[in-house]
């Protein structure tokens, strides 16, 4: 089984000074989405397009499904980390709350910012969401005291994920079988518009996913390459 997981391309966070929580793509995310629309014309086309339900993700998710003449599904367990309502927020404001709060100790980082989803509540979400939805297409997750591997009833399925650089972060880290921390998005830096690979492999009496590829963009110039 191969999933694949895609950053949305650039969001335009900004508009008129205010803050958007959920943001369409910029000028330049609408070119890096059809640049990783054309990528996958030259890969083995999956079974499935999976998408959060945000605007950034899917308006990056639009031209690739029409790419590959498959209709996304939307997933909604795969949307971002639920930020506080900052609406119409002045955006210098919202920039000085995020510096601040990566300034906290580490361990309050488990709750979140407040007013927002706790890291607790969003790494269940995404991982249990991702665990059922997996289970459904065959995939079980069978794990002991220290590891955990998995059974397939079809191995040949290659789903793709268009998300966030947090929820891809924490597919990654459920699948690859690691400890949490409530900073996913800071161990797996992901750019925009990347494209990161995990693969199953045999091992023992079961199967693992194995990292094949990370935030790949080599289908972006580098003048249109961001983070």
């Amino acid at each position: 089984m191969e999933l694949i997981f895609v950053r949305h391309a650039e969001p335009a966070w900004v508009s008129g000074g205010q803050s958007n929580l959920d943001p369409p793509l910029t000028a330049l995310g609408q070119v890096q989405a059809r640049l990783t629309a054309s990528a996958f014309r030259q890969r083995e086309t999956p079974s499935e397009i999976l998408v959060s339900p945000r605007v950034r993700a899917r308006e990056t998710a639009a031209p690739i499904a029409e790419a590959l003449a498959l209709a996304p599904c939307e997933v909604p367990f795969f949307e971002e980390i639920r930020l506080p309502d900052w609406s119409n927020t002045p955006a210098d404001e919202v920039s000085r709350t995020l510096r601040e709060a990566r300034a906290r100790p580490m361990d309050t980082w488990w709750d979140g910012l407040p007013g927002g989803e706790s890291f607790r509540d969003f790494h269940e979400r995404i991982t249990g969401g991702l665990r059922a939805l997996l289970a459904g297409r065959g995939a079980r997750r069978v794990s002991d005291e220290r590891h955990a591997v998995w059974e397939f009833e079809d191995r040949e399925q290659r789903l793709l994920f268009v998300g966030h650089g947090g929820s891809n972060a924490v597919a990654l880290t459920f699948l690859l079988d690691l400890q949490p921390v409530p900073w996913e998005w800071e161990r797996f830096v992901s750019q925009h518009a990347s494209i990161t690979v995990v693969r199953s492999r045999r091992i023992a009496t079961g199967h693992i996913f194995a990292l094949r590829s990370f935030s790949a963009v080599d289908h972006l110039p580098l003048d249109m390459r961001s983070t």
